[in-house]
């Protein structure tokens, strides 16, 4: 991956000193991206590593990339990835010095040591202290008061039932949020806006903390409507000292997930920034902290911002405060966990430029902005020959996207001197992604960048769901873009027609070479059906769309999967996703892949007379949105339904 690092500060680069010793081998419990991640900056510092992983990882990137890899259980993560028996074994095999955690186990792990198995082994984060006062939420907003840091209004205690859940939701006022004790991640979160909502959630929301935490307690506290959600950076060691790197704007979101990150914020002042920053050094002093960490906070239309939590570990969206600063945040906490003062102050902390991530996922965002999608990746190109992109990931051609984990891909990271340049090469970035084989979300990340109320700043974390009220449909085409796709489709099916009537390496001599220059065409897009008139002129084609001509000019390598087209002057990257010999294609055309069916005029008027395939009927079927576990089955023979 490319690195978004200001080279031109040396104060900031991330060059390693040889001399700084820190730890021969480290052992990485973690996989995907944030595992390879850590594998980079390692190789880096010379630093040797061993990877884990479940028996369906065995061939993942992460386990290539390490110097040695161990399996540690089949693949639901409770059996491998947060197996401590088994990673405790590895750790003692390998002889690794430092681990790198998961957080879900980081605490079990330490105080499951005693002193004479922890003594030699580091652990690079902070201490068992901070992650367990800031992982539970009633315990960290209490020490967030006391630390005189922000916080929401709310009940500070464990809330028992859905009786006292309902007794406490009106007392503060609604609307309430109900949020897992240990959660993180979106999960185990519920709005109510009344007493059934209240109940309801209070029974979904312990349901679903238990069985992703293992801890099904719950907190209330006022819910903040419309805000924007807005993070801190810090990082401390172990000698006192503490910084905030700059905030991180992470307000784009579909059920309480980021979407699309950047930094900084269009939002704060340095007034605000530096509010903010100082409140999150403090809360992480408060507790000794001694790594990266993320304090997060809800900042309202006034710039009211109040504590939401503490993640102490390094967030999926930190590549964009490394884009600002140069910093290398993996190397600092590999530095802090050594022992190593920070060499920094915060005077020396710069906002240089600006950068956007964008989290590709394997999900379709036609179903509610983004539900998981499963199999094998046949063709996957990230767009690094694109300036400035920086493409953290953890998979490659040929690896497969399972029920077992997230489905992420990738974290796609562009860099510009301003805002609007980081904007307009994340628009390039993912016109040139390649991905085969599963759903992406390519199509509602585009939409998303290049949105007026977005690339305005006027963002909070109610977006999707206002700017796209009855769900995402993908691109809405303006009469231009829908000449132009027309345009393409129709020179593309010319050029392929041409070359199809060549014979490369042969030496046949046609009886009569073909003088045909002109075709009419007929092409389905959506309901509607348009003739179009291609005549070729050299490399290009003028082509006729609603009695106006387009100039479609390109390469037409056809056999290449992304396609550089320029029309009357506009340059566009699309992708052919498929096509078949009844003129049916599939493209995708700034971002959102049309359907179109291409054919002669003649063909046209005679399809009329093709049967029509009956549409399947699905009136007695149940089918899921979506891959996963039946967890309850509500209903038995017998019953009304």
């Amino acid at each position: 991956s490319r690195w978004c690092l200001i080279t031109s500060h040396k104060l900031y680069s991330s060059v390693y000193d040889p001399n700084e010793k820190t730890f021969e081998k480290l052992l990485i419990a973690n996989r995907g991206e944030i595992a390879c991640r850590v594998i980079k900056t390692c190789k880096k510092m010379g630093i040797k590593t061993v990877a884990i992983h479940s028996d369906v990882d065995a061939n993942a990137v992460h386990v290539k990339m390490a110097d040695e890899a161990v399996c540690v259980g089949p693949a639901p993560t409770s059996k491998s990835y947060l197996n401590m028996d088994a990673i405790m074994e590895v750790i003692k095999k390998t002889r690794a010095q430092a681990v790198s955690l998961n957080e879900s186990i980081y605490c079990s792990f330490l105080s499951s040591l005693s002193l004479q198995e922890s003594e030699g082994v580091t652990f690079i984060g902070p201490d068992t202290h901070a992650i367990q006062a800031m992982g539970d939420k009633i315990e960290s907003k209490l020490l967030a008061k006391n630390a005189k840091v922000n916080t929401i209004p709310g009940f500070d205690g464990v809330v028992k039932d859905a009786d006292e859940a309902v007794r406490i939701a009106r007392e503060i006022g609604y609307p309430v949020m109900i949020k897992a004790s240990a959660g993180g991640g979106g999960k185990g979160m519920r709005i109510a806006w009344d007493d059934e909502e209240t109940r309801e959630g209070f029974r979904f929301s312990s349901q679903e903390a238990a069985s992703s935490f293992g801890d099904d307690r719950l907190l209330i506290e006022k819910f903040i409507d419309n805000p924007r959600h807005i993070e801190i950076q810090v990082l401390a060691d172990k000698h006192g000292n503490a910084l905030w790197l700059n905030e991180r704007e992470c307000s784009i979101q579909r059920r309480n997930q980021k979407v699309v990150e950047e930094a900084p914020s269009t939002f704060l002042d340095p007034e605000t920034r530096r509010a903010m920053g100082e409140q999150a050094v403090a809360l992480a002093k408060a507790v000794k902290y001694s790594s990266a960490g993320t304090v997060e906070f809800l900042v309202d239309s006034s710039k009211n911002f109040y504590f939401l939590e503490m993640n102490t570990r390094l967030q999926v969206e930190h590549p964009v405060t490394e884009c600002i600063t140069g910093l290398d945040l993996v190397q600092e906490m590999i530095r802090v966990a050594k022992g190593y003062p920070l060499r920094h102050t915060q005077a020396d902390i710069p906002i240089n430029g600006w950068a956007v991530e964008c989290r590709v996922y394997a999900e379709d965002p036609y179903k509610s902005f983004g539900l998981p999608s499963i199999g094998k990746l046949s063709q996957y190109q990230e767009p690094l020959h694109v300036p400035n992109v920086r493409v953290d990931s953890g998979i490659q051609q040929g690896s497969d996207i399972s029920i077992y984990y997230d489905p992420m891909i990738s974290k796609l990271i562009t860099y510009g001197s301003n805002r609007a340049e980081a904007l307009k090469r994340m628009e390039e970035a993912l016109d040139n992604y390649i991905i085969r084989g599963v759903t992406h979300n390519i199509s509602l990340l585009r939409e998303v960048i290049i949105h007026p109320r977005f690339v305005q700043g006027d963002i909070s974390t109610k977006f999707l769901p206002e700017v796209y009220p009855d769900g995402f449909k993908g691109h809405t085409l303006t009469d231009l873009e829908r000449r132009e796709l027309l345009a393409t489709a129709a020179s593309l099916y010319v050029a392929e027609q041409l070359r199809s009537q060549r014979f490369l390496g042969t030496p046949r001599i046609p009886i009569a070479k073909s003088k045909r220059s002109s075709w009419e065409l007929s092409v389905r897009l959506g309901d509607g059906i348009y003739p179009v008139a291609v005549s070729k002129d050299g490399s290009s084609f003028s082509v006729e769309v609603d009695g106006m001509k387009l100039n479609v000019t390109s390469e037409w390598n056809l056999a290449s999967p992304l396609l550089s087209v320029t029309i009357d002057g506009t340059q566009r990257t699309i992708q052919r996703l498929s096509r078949s010999a009844s003129g049916d294609t599939s493209i995708q055309f700034l971002g959102t892949v049309y359907k179109l069916q291409i054919l002669t005029k003649v063909a046209a008027e005679l399809s009329k007379y093709m049967p029509e395939k009956a549409a399947e009927d699905t009136s007695s079927i149940l089918r899921s949105p979506m891959p996963g576990a039946v967890v309850a089955v509500s209903v038995k023979p017998g019953d009304a339904v």
